[in-house]
């Protein structure tokens, strides 16, 4: 079984007056956290109260780049030329390092949001123009992706520092890919089906899908989303039982800067 384990969380989706979850709350709770940089949420003050508050906390923050699409939240899937893609990621990680500048601290790795996320994790092309982008920007910048997708071998090939990741709260298939949001089967809303299901995973290696036999993953960090219902509570349910199970949590990074 892992004994160590990162837990992510996609946070600063905030713009303006607009709340989205209690970003204060999931950071007492997560290692990680993946701020939104002012694309499909967000805005310059949400981005530095976040950077601040991950900071103040010892949460190491990541970028969490997506398509510019508010109204859909990143989730719809807008055409892009694989150029774009590259530009596309690269000036919102750029936004989040100035952020981070102001708020005493930095940006350490890029994890994509979203359905550009999804499209990486699905056509080889895409996965590279991000790899592209994040080394373009950084090349010590870290890329967290989907477990056993094509972002994850992209980040490799790259030669980027590359990290895989499952979901607490989402449904595979068995190519390794999310279950779409539309579909039966997408998210887990029971804290304790979700934390049950990460226990079993780190002792087998293996992670049950809706369309066939379990699947092999590797994973050195867990995402638990911080805008669904009952956020706060799946990721202290999560915690808890990881802990309960001789599990410690820790960034994939190290220590926050």
């Amino acid at each position: 079984m892992a004994r160590t384990i990162d837990l992510n969380s996609d946070l600063g989706e905030s713009y303006g007056p607009w709340r989205m979850g209690d970003d204060d709350a999931i950071l007492r709770i997560v290692t990680s956290a993946n701020i939104a940089c002012g694309a499909h949420a967000s805005d310059p003050e949400t981005m530095f109260q976040t950077l601040t508050l991950a900071r103040e906390q010892g949460v190491v923050a990541g970028a969490h780049p997506g398509f510019a699409d508010r109204e859909g939240f990143g989730r719809r899937l807008i055409p892009h030329t694989i150029g774009e893609v590259e530009r596309l990621v690269a000036t919102q990680i750029g936004t989040l390092m100035g952020a981070a500048a102001l708020a005493g601290t930095t940006v350490r790795y890029v994890k994509a949001h979203g359905a550009l996320g999804n499209w990486a994790a699905a056509e080889p092309e895409v996965a590279a123009a991000v790899a592209r982008a994040v080394k373009a920007v950084s090349p010590t910048l870290a890329l967290l992706a989907i477990s056993g997708t094509a972002l994850d071998r992209a980040g490799r090939d790259a030669g980027l520092p590359t990290f895989s990741e499952i979901f607490a709260d989402r449904g595979y298939l068995s190519n390794g890919q999310l279950v779409p949001r539309s579909k039966p089967g997408a998210m887990i809303h029971d804290p304790e089906e979700a934390a049950a299901r990460l226990v079993d995973f780190l002792s087998t290696g293996l992670m049950p899908v809706i369309d066939g036999a379990p699947i092999r993953l590797e994973a050195q960090s867990i995402c638990v989303h911080g805008d669904s219902a009952g956020a706060v509570a799946m990721a202290r349910h999560v915690r808890q039982r990881l802990t309960d199970a001789g599990i410690a949590l820790a960034p994939f990074l190290g220590a926050a800067a």
